[in-house]
């Protein structure tokens, strides 16, 4: 999908999709993958498959015994979780390395495991949510590498809050990490639905209310959810009773499902403090 012409006068480059993730995206969109095609397809990728490896070998995931191939990890992670390790690993590698991003991809990885996982407890599409928080705050990432000093500046200004940091962005470049985050995602092709969440997510996460345009304000609500979990988790239980009726969703269902999660990501931790 074409970025809006509007962005290319600001000339922003947004970073084109890598081939590895173009062909994997067309396997993910047969209903029957080839499990065998997708794992050589990655493993072809040294770096990409080194990375991938590291990735499920983490505490986070919990395997029993360490994954020494991609094949393995696919059996025992399945198809869509490590397709989304995958697409992880392809959007920080898009990126030079530079020290204010590595909380971000931090971020990044937490945040989408968590609402696809969440995603999938609960019937929702967990590709389609995984891929949302996965690519939130990527618009950040285009930024500091188009004006790595002004932005970086930027960045220690705001802090956490993005909200301040979204007035900094239009002040000095006249668009915002969201619109960017979303160009990006529309360019790699991601689900309307996850793009919608990337371009909103900062006020919804501010404020808990979904806009009323969303085709899907639920993958937005995981969004605000999985924030507060990751931030506060005394507030999420707040943060389900506020978003959860704004769509068709149950809050005791979401709320069961979000601690569900969040007992498995405590269990995480434990391993790895214990590791």
């Amino acid at each position: 999908m074409p970025v809006d012409p509007q962005l290319r006068t600001l000339k922003v480059d947004i970073p084109s999709k890598p081939d590895a993730l173009v062909e994997l995206s067309l396997m993910l969109a047969d209903d029957q993958v080839n499990l065998q095609a997708m794992s050589a397809l990655i493993a072809a990728d040294m770096a990409l498959a080194s990375a991938v490896l590291k990735a499920v070998n983490s505490s986070l995931y919990g395997l029993n015994g360490r994954v020494q191939s991609v094949k393995q990890a696919v059996t025992y992670l399945g198809t869509r979780e490590v397709a989304s390790v995958t697409f992880a690993m392809g959007l920080k590698a898009v990126f030079p390395h530079m020290p204010e991003l590595d909380p971000l991809w931090d971020r990044a990885n937490v945040r989408g495991m968590l609402m696809g996982r969440t995603a999938k407890a609960l019937g929702m599409d967990p590709w389609v949510a995984h891929s949302a928080g996965l690519f939130e705050e990527c618009g950040k990432a285009v930024l500091l590498r188009h004006a790595p000093e002004r932005y970086r500046a930027m960045l220690n200004e705001a802090g956490p809050d993005d909200e301040a940091l979204l007035m900094l962005e239009h002040a000095e470049f006249g668009v915002s990490h969201e619109a960017l985050g979303a160009a990006l995602c529309e360019s790699w092709g991601l689900a309307p639905v996850a793009v919608d969440c990337v371009r909103f997510h900062v006020v919804v996460n501010a404020t808990g209310e979904l806009p009323r345009q969303l085709q899907n304000p639920a993958v937005c609500m995981l969004s605000a959810i999985s924030n507060a979990l990751m931030k506060d988790p005394d507030s999420v239980e707040a943060m389900v009773a506020k978003t959860a009726p704004q769509t068709t969703m149950d809050p005791a269902a979401v709320l069961a499902a979000v601690q569900g999660i969040q007992r498995q990501l405590e269990a995480a931790m434990e391993r790895q403090q214990a590791a």
